[in-house]
């Protein structure tokens, strides 16, 4: 998880901006890690594990707590001990370095 990352604030876009690609998406990328990973350069993916139900539950519920505090439409799949979580810019249609900040975030919540 990166430190830097999870103690920034996401910051709304208000569109007009191009999605992050080349150096720029691939270093955001590595400094995430955890298991976050660019889908085609559109959007980050990654799917946590949990003993239960429960466990994935609670955790897909501080997320959306979170999206709801920080303005940000995660898609957010949820199994019997497993939650997947996938993020982007929706008005760009692709990813900003805000998409990366919610990812870090979403990994402290573990």
């Amino acid at each position: 998880m990166s430190e830097r990352l999870s103690s920034m604030q996401c910051i709304p876009c208000r569109g007009g901006v191009p999605p992050l690609q080349g150096e720029e998406l691939d270093h955001l990328e590595s400094e995430l890690g955890g298991g976050w990973r660019a889908v085609d350069g559109h959007h980050l993916e990654k799917e946590y594990t949990f003993p239960d139900f429960s466990g994935a539950l609670s955790f897909v519920n501080l997320v959306g707590a979170l999206a709801n505090d920080q303005d940000h439409h995660p898609d957010i799949y949820l199994a019997w001990g497993r939650a997947r979580i996938q993020i982007w810019t929706h008005k760009i249609d692709g990813l900003t370095e805000s998409d990366f900040v919610f990812a870090a975030r979403c990994d402290a919540l573990v």
